[in-house]
């Protein structure tokens, strides 16, 4: 299962673009369509002020969320 990695580059540290294994800076509103397509069953979508962001599903583990 490919990660998907927050890079905190919009205002106030926001998630503006992810990388996802080897794609890099995939932009958000592309991230969430591809989770509500069910292309990454271990993320999910949250909405925080209008705003739509990829979210790792809940674990015991912090080496694999999405803001590490």
């Amino acid at each position: 299962m490919t990660k998907i990695k927050g890079k905190n580059d919009g205002p106030g540290g926001r998630n503006e673009h992810y990388d996802i294994g080897r794609r890099k800076n995939v932009p958000r509103r592309n991230v969430v369509a591809e989770i509500k397509r069910g292309e990454h069953p271990d993320a999910h979508v949250v909405k925080v002020n209008g705003h739509e962001y990829a979210r790792d599903n809940p674990d015991k583990s912090r080496k694999d969320n999405v803001n590490r």
